[in-house]
């Protein structure tokens, strides 16, 4: 297998690439995708009470004729239509048609109501009731995890966050204190320089590696999600980058190329957040001279304070 199995600290082992269901949506055509995924070699299902399609997986694991152990299943409590933890986990296990799920996760420490330790207890009673064979969380931070550790019986398996280079350096407390606690981390979006910001830093040496490797620059990121210890959440429509995808298990990337990536996601993170912050004062900029012009217009007069904390909101 060019992507090894993890041992998770519940003791039960996780596939390292999963194929994630959050853009599908439902219908045939989803479970059309979830089946061609497993006919890949994706026996890994990440997908969550949010994303609305649990019952298209469900319904693609009877169209495969996998047996339910030969499949992982992932999914999330994401806090909709104001259900708790408990009757979430139930609807869950209703639409996959499952006895259990492999792995649960809260979705985000928001939704961990009405605070993480109380939240994460109805976690702990899942795996007493056998609905999940794991739980974990997914988008939570170092305090929300140190929160979270001060008073749990059954520590996260897993911790599921957006990772890729361009959000290393933002990331790097969080992979680190995961790995210093036996908490393995999911990578979401880890092909994001290459689908959402292209033409950055990272092209270079992207390409320069994948030339001399003989591979794709997508196979070259998730690698380099592999090299960081992650487990790569990752989809598709088309049969050949499920492949390709599947077969960057076996690209080995030298201490230089990891080097090479890092710096170059650094640099792009730098450029990234001033663009951000560019644009947040250009709207603020663009808010003071709407209210100014109304003031001017209406012949009103504005406390200046006012106005500073109008543009404030929008930092």
């Amino acid at each position: 297998m060019p992507w090894d199995l993890v041992t998770l600290n519940s003791g039960y082992r996780m596939p390292t690439i999963a194929y994630g269901t959050w853009t599908l949506g439902n219908g045939q055509g989803p479970i059309d995708q979830i089946v061609q995924a497993f006919d890949t070699g994706y026996h890994h299902i990440d997908t969550a009470q949010g994303y609305g399609n649990e019952g298209e997986v469900g319904i693609a694991l009877q169209e495969s004729r996998l047996s339910r152990g030969e499949v992982f299943i992932t999914t999330k409590y994401s806090g909709f239509d104001g259900l708790d933890i408990p009757t979430a986990i139930r609807n869950s296990i209703n639409n996959t048609g499952t006895p259990y799920v492999d792995l649960y996760l809260i979705h985000n420490p928001r939704l961990a109501v009405p605070d993480i330790p109380t939240a994460w207890a109805q976690m702990e009673k899942v795996v007493e009731d056998g609905l999940a064979k794991s739980i974990g969380v997914s988008n939570f931070g170092v305090q929300d995890l140190e929160i979270l550790l001060a008073s749990a019986k059954i520590k996260p398996a897993a911790n599921q966050i957006l990772l890729h280079p361009y959000v290393y350096k933002k990331q790097a407390p969080i992979v680190k204190y995961a790995a210093e606690h036996d908490i393995v981390i999911e990578a979401y979006s880890a092909l994001q320089p290459i689908t959402k910001e292209p033409s950055g830093p990272l092209d270079a040496p992207l390409n320069e590696i994948a030339t001399r490797l003989g591979a794709t620059t997508d196979q070259v990121l998730l690698a380099w999600t592999k090299a960081k210890g992650a487990v790569v959440v990752t989809t598709s429509s088309r049969k050949t980058r499920l492949e390709g995808y599947r077969d960057a298990g076996d690209i080995k990337l030298s201490k230089e190329d990891i080097a090479a990536i890092d710096a170059a996601g650094a640099l792009g993170e730098k450029r990234i957040t001033a663009r951000i912050g560019l644009r947040k004062f250009a709207v603020g900029v663009l808010v003071g001279v709407v209210v100014l012009g109304l003031c001017s217009y209406f012949r009103i007069r504005i406390d200046v304070s006012l106005l500073d904390r109008l543009c404030s909101m929008v930092r």
